[in-house]
């Protein structure tokens, strides 16, 4: 049974989304959600990477993310992927209620249902790439490797959701 999720409200799967309200620690900085830490990493070193990671909702944060007007890195198509396994990896290696939720997913597929992005999610086609569906399996697979050889998740601090 394939698992879609979209909206941060959705229970149980609100989680999977990137503005869900898990907050986390990475590269020397706080922050609030997955989708600040995504979306500011299009500017890192510049002061719109701090704008944004500073943005008062997940949707600011995006909203700054996609402004043409800003300078994108030239290296983004490359990276992009690799900086959402690491905002995402950081998220659930935080949270251990939400990773319990990952992990109780087994081997389901994770699709993000969203008819507007054919990257991220499934697109309107149901076609899309799913890439943020393939992180997080991607993710529960690498959490349950880091269980199994060493009973607990390696790296990071433990909280719970604030």
């Amino acid at each position: 049974m394939t698992i879609y999720f979209y909206g941060a409200d959705e229970v149980p799967y609100g989680c999977f989304s990137n503005f869900s309200a898990h907050g986390f620690d990475l590269d020397g900085r706080w922050w609030s959600t997955s989708e600040h830490y995504f979306q500011a990493q299009k500017f890192a070193g510049t002061r719109h990477a701090e704008l944004i990671r500073r943005a008062a909702t997940p949707l600011r944060a995006a909203e700054l993310g996609r402004d043409r007007s800003r300078p994108l890195r030239r290296d983004w198509e490359r990276v992009k992927d690799d900086i959402m396994r690491r905002g995402v990896a950081a998220k659930f290696a935080t949270h251990a209620d939400i990773r319990a939720v990952l992990l109780d997913t087994g081997d389901e597929e994770l699709v993000e249902d969203t008819g507007t992005d054919h990257y991220w999610g499934r697109g309107r086609s149901g076609a899309g790439k799913n890439m943020l569906g393939r992180i997080l399996m991607r993710t529960r697979t690498q959490l349950r490797a880091d269980l199994a050889q060493n009973g607990h998740i390696q790296g990071h601090r433990h909280r719970q959701s604030r």
